[in-house]
């Protein structure tokens, strides 16, 4: 009886410790792209342009998606060359949106807001940055804000 009892004891601790490894695998890939177990951390961002000063008050002109890691992608019509600005920069927007051109722009308001608002690297992301025109907008806000 007690061999029987000693044999039950070693066949369930087997079956116990050899199906460990199974749930661990399974539990890292079901928890791909949501940050448990995952290879990456998440960026993905809904970019916007409002016309307005605000976007409470604004009327959305157009939205994207764009989503960096683990490959580009997303609704953004350049979605690799984004991808590759927000990198180079390490998402400091404001060195894309406001840096330097040669474009001349009239000095009228009428006021274009843009967006950025998801996860990059894993952590919560939030920009705003409102132009003058539209010229001013597409004069240096590189690929990002450009559909």
């Amino acid at each position: 009886m007690r061999s029987i009892a000693r044999g039950l004891a070693l066949t369930a601790t087997t079956l116990a410790f050899s199906t460990l490894p199974c749930v661990g695998a399974a539990g890292a890939a079901g928890g791909a792209g949501t940050g448990a177990g995952s290879l990456y951390a998440p960026s993905a961002l809904v970019l916007g342009v409002t016309a307005g000063e605000s976007t409470a008050t604004g009327t959305v002109l157009r939205a994207v998606t764009l989503s960096c890691a683990p490959t580009a992608g997303g609704t953004h019509p350049d979605a690799v060359g984004a991808c590759a600005e927000l990198q180079s920069t390490q998402a400091e927007l404001d060195s894309i949106t406001t840096r330097g051109s040669r474009a001349v722009c009239s000095k009228e308001w009428n006021p274009v807001t843009v967006t950025a608002e998801g996860v990059w690297e894993g952590k919560r992301y939030s920009y705003v940055h409102t132009f003058g025109n539209p010229c001013a907008k597409n004069s240096g806000s590189g690929t990002i804000f450009d559909f």
